[in-house]
C-alpha cells in the first residue's frame, strides 16, 4: 500500500462518493459494515488478535470439560487466539469509536487499530469520541503511540465513573494482583493523560447521542457494553462480558481467568445472555470471532452464538 492509494482513499471517503466507511477498505483490515441506515452506520475493524493460554483463560476447567468445546481432532488447543473487534459507529458528524485496542507495548500480535483506521481512510483525530467498555490494556493501551503521544487528539473520551476511579486509583497497583500490576500501572499513566477532556458517567443511560450504556459489571469493576440506537435496530457492543463464542455461551457459570469478580461476572454473562436472546439484538463482541457479530439463541437449555 503506497501513500498515493492512502490519499486516494482518504478523499474519496471524505467527499461521499464512495458512500461510507465500508466502501473503499482492503481484507482484512476492515471486516464489516454491521449495519447502515439513513446517515449512520456501524463497522468493525481489526486490532489483531491476542495470544493466551487456554490455562489462563480458563484456569478451572480440565482438558476433558474443554475439549468437546474447543478441541480439534481430539487434541486440545494449548493456547487461545481471540480476534480483537473494534466497532465504529457514524451518525452525521459524529464519529465514535469504542475502545482503542493496544497500542504497541501489549502484544505483538494486536495493536494493529490504526493501520485498520488508515487503510478506512480515517485518521485519528476524524474521531469525536471514544467510548470504553473497560481499562484492560488490549481495550485501553491505544491511547498512546508508539512515541507516547495521545493518539486521538480531537476526541471527547466516555468511561464508567466506577471504571474510572479504580484504574486511577493509587492503591489499585497493591491490590489487583502480581500479574496484574502492569495493567494498573498502563492504565493509570494513560488515563493521568486525558483527565481534562474525560466525561465520566454513572449506571445506565444515553453517553452519546444514540449510545445507550448498559453496566455489565464483573470482568472489571466498571465494565459496560453499550447498545446503538439507530431507529428500530439496535445493536450492543458487549466487550468482554462474554470472551469464547462456545465456552461464554454454553458455560457461562465457567470462571473466566480474565474476570476480576468472577462471581459477579458470572450472573452479568447470564443476565446479559437472557436480554440478549429475548431481544433477539445483534451484538459485536470484542473478543467473538471476527468479526464479533451474530446473535444470541437458545435450545437444548443452552445458549449458542450464532454469527451473522
Amino acid at each position: 500500500m503506497n501513500d498515493r492509494s492512502i490519499l486516494d482513499r482518504r478523499t474519496l471517503l471524505k467527499s461521499g462518493v464512495c458512500g461510507g466507511l465500508l466502501a473503499v477498505l482492503p481484507a482484512p483490515l476492515l471486516t464489516r459494515r454491521v449495519f447502515a441506515v439513513a446517515d449512520s452506520e456501524i463497522v468493525v475493524v481489526s486490532d489483531g488478535n491476542l495470544v493466551l493460554p487456554f490455562s489462563y483463560s480458563f484456569p478451572m476447567n480440565t482438558a476433558e470439560e474443554l475439549a468437546p468445546l474447543v478441541g480439534e481432532g481430539g487434541r486440545m488447543p494449548t493456547q487461545f487466539e481471540p480476534a480483537c473487534n473494534v466497532t465504529l459507529y457514524r451518525s452525521g458528524d459524529r464519529l465514535v469509536l469504542f475502545d482503542v485496542g493496544s497500542g504497541a507495548h501489549f502484544m505483538p500480535t494486536a495493536g494493529k487499530l490504526l493501520e485498520s483506521l488508515d487503510a478506512a481512510g480515517i485518521e485519528p483525530a476524524d474521531i469525536t469520541d471514544v467510548v470504553f467498555t473497560h481499562g484492560h490494556p488490549d481495550h485501553l493501551w491505544g491511547l498512546i503511540d508508539d512515541f507516547d503521544e495521545e493518539v486521538f487528539t480531537e476526541a471527547s473520551y466516555h468511561m464508567n465513573r466506577v471504571e474510572w476511579d479504580y484504574w486511577t486509583d493509587p492503591d489499585t497497583v497493591d491490590s489487583i494482583g502480581e500479574e496484574r500490576k502492569t495493567f494498573a500501572v498502563g492504565a493509570a499513566s494513560r488515563l493521568g493523560r486525558i483527565e481534562e477532556k474525560v466525561k465520566l458517567f454513572e449506571g445506565a443511560g444515553e453517553v452519546v447521542a444514540g449510545i445507550e450504556a448498559v453496566p455489565t459489571h464483573g470482568h472489571t469493576p466498571g465494565h459496560t457494553s453499550f447498545v446503538i440506537h439507530q431507529g428500530s435496530d439496535a445493536t450492543m457492543v458487549t466487550g468482554d462480558a462474554v470472551t469464547h463464542a462456545e465456552i461464554s455461551f454454553r458455560h457461562p457459570e465457567w470462571i473466566s481467568g480474565a474476570d476480576q469478580d468472577p462471581d459477579t461476572a458470572i450472573e452479568t454473562r447470564k443476565m446479559l445472555l437472557d436480554r440478549l436472546a429475548a431481544d433477539d439484538m445483534r451484538i459485536i463482541g470484542f473478543h467473538l470471532p471476527k468479526p464479533g457479530e451474530g446473535r444470541v439463541e437458545t435450545g437444548g437449555g443452552a445458549y449458542r452464538f450464532v454469527a451473522d
